[in-house]
């Protein structure tokens, strides 16, 4: 009998995928029904209109940068209780719109609702008390956007730059399928330094006692200084040595992950905790920087386009230079290749131009110095007007494990330069000799080498001609989207003094 019994209930159940109701988005984006069509919605309620027989609000789920128009026939209690920020499930017939800026809207008739927790045409899941909540119509700063970063998303620019983040990685990883790379999974907790730059956080384990322990026990436990994994450990700071260590088995690989940098820099280009796009590839052609940078501009065309014209650039755009979004639409869709310019001639035509106007630039310009903001984005800004490929850094500027060319005294590596952005990416070939890259890593690290014996055996044991690069998530948001700092490119930003939630 309970064979039978569940059996019944099995075959009652419904066939096919599950799958949720249809976000606003969805439902915006299907085809105009000439008959009137049945719905239920839920989200949050954006703004309320009250007129003497008839009330407008606008719905979003926060799918769309457009909300729904839900149109309340009457002025029953139910509509008398709504309010901006209420979570609300709306129940009525999805009609096309007679209004202008709307191809449909929900018409909701509330004229027989008396008891507002009786009405299942509107359900309110969630109240909100308009006069404390802090999401306001006004305009609000971004310094308040900032101490509220828990509700900072329900205002459009922050929603349109979260979309914004989904659609870029959606286009990343379509391109990186089709480029027959595979996404790897990197760990977090590394025991070295990648960029040699000594700005790591380390890791320190809490002391903690459990309630039963005695009080010898709670002694040692607060003084015992016993690494939690035998060794320091640190939040990395790049995920470039364990994709190398993927790349010498699987060819090609990639990750977009977390990373930390303790820099206490207050610019709006650093976040203490960012994202990462990161790619190694072995057999990569020829082998030579040129060909990285062919691969990377392909890789940024693909991310770019379909997401700077889309709706979410749009309201992030809005009211901002449009030559300037011109100049990215531009940057993405022409045939011309990005220009390639080597650290030399930059240098000489940085030189050039401090000569003709002296005091252009902040810091002098010289062979053998690093390239300052002001140097990077005059070249991109004023000289090329566009992106530029610069490479073939001095190997005295670059880390130690970039590929030195044949003069010696250059590594085969480059940094993209992006309009009003500044340093996008930075990538490079990599020293896939082991003597060479044993010589460099012994300049480096002193003569002790066992923290990167494993480094050394990448290159030892079938060690192949590789590259990669890395590439700032947040940068790349912000070029595409407009947004000049970089903290308004992640929902929740952490950067030195200030970590919220």
């Amino acid at each position: 009998m309970l064979r039978r019994f569940a059996s019944s209930l099995h075959s009652s159940a419904k066939t096919g995928p599950f799958k949720l109701p249809p976000t606003i988005k969805q439902l915006l984006a299907s085809p105009v029904q000439q008959e009137e069509q049945l719905v239920t919605v839920s989200g949050w309620i954006k703004s309320i209109r009250r007129q003497k027989n008839v009330s407008f609000a606008v719905l979003t789920d926060g799918s769309s940068s457009q909300g729904l128009q839900a149109v309340f026939l009457g002025n029953g209690e139910g509509v008398k209780v709504l309010t901006n920020g209420a979570a609300v499930q709306l129940t009525g017939k999805l009609v096309p719109s007679p209004g202008a800026g709307q191809e449909k809207e929900l018409v909701i008739d509330s004229k027989k609702s008396a008891d507002p927790h009786a009405d299942d045409q509107i359900k309110i899941l969630g109240t909100c008390d308009p006069e404390a909540y802090p999401i306001q119509k006004q305009a609000l700063s971004t310094e308040y956007l900032r101490d509220h970063s828990h509700l900072r998303a329900r205002t459009d620019a922050i929603a349109a730059m979260v979309r914004l983040r989904d659609t870029i990685k959606k286009n990343i990883s379509v391109f990186f399928d089709d480029q027959g790379f595979i996404y790897s999974h990197t760990p977090i907790l590394t025991g070295n330094d990648a960029e040699g730059a000594g700005e790591a956080f380390r890791i320190a384990q809490l002391p903690h006692t459990h309630p039963a322990a005695t009080a010898s026990d709670s002694l040692s436990s607060s003084t015992d200084n016993t690494e939690f994994f035998s060794r320091p450990a640190h939040l990395t700071v790049s995920h470039q040595l364990h994709l190398e260590a993927l790349a010498t088995a699987l060819s090609r690989v990639y990750t977009l992950s977390p990373c930390f940098r303790a820099e206490p820099s207050q610019t709006g280009r650093h976040l203490a905790e960012f994202w990462m796009l990161e790619a190694e590839w072995a057999f990569g052609g020829s082998g030579r920087v040129l060909d990285t940078c062919e691969f990377v501009e392909a890789c940024l065309r693909s991310a770019v386009r379909g997401a700077v014209d889309g709706v979410d650039a749009g309201v992030l755009w809005k009211d901002m230079d449009e030559a300037r979004r011109k100049a990215v639409v531009d940057a993405a869709g022409s045939a011309e290749a990005w220009v390639r310019m080597s650290y030399t001639d930059a240098v000489k035509a940085l030189e050039e131009h401090q000569r003709k106007v002296p005091g252009a630039f902040e810091y002098e310009p010289g062979w053998g110095r690093a390239l300052q903001s002001e140097h990077e984005r005059w070249i991109a800004e004023s000289v090329v007007e566009g992106p530029v490929f610069i490479t073939d850094y001095p190997k005295s500027l670059k880390p130690f494990y970039m590929r030195e060319n044949e003069d010696g005294k250059t590594v085969g590596c480059f940094d993209l330069i992006v309009p009003h952005m500044g340093e996008l990416v930075g990538g490079s070939v990599r020293e896939e000799r082991a003597d060479v890259l044993e010589g460099k890593m012994r300049e480096n690290f002193g003569e002790d080498l066992s923290e990167y014996q494993w480094y050394l055996d990448l290159r030892r044991y079938g060690g192949a001609p590789h590259m990669g690069f890395g590439m700032g998530f947040e940068r790349l948001v912000g070029w595409v989207g407009g947004i000049d700092n970089v903290r308004e490119s992640i929902p929740f930003p952490r950067w030195a003094g200030r970590m919220l939630l």
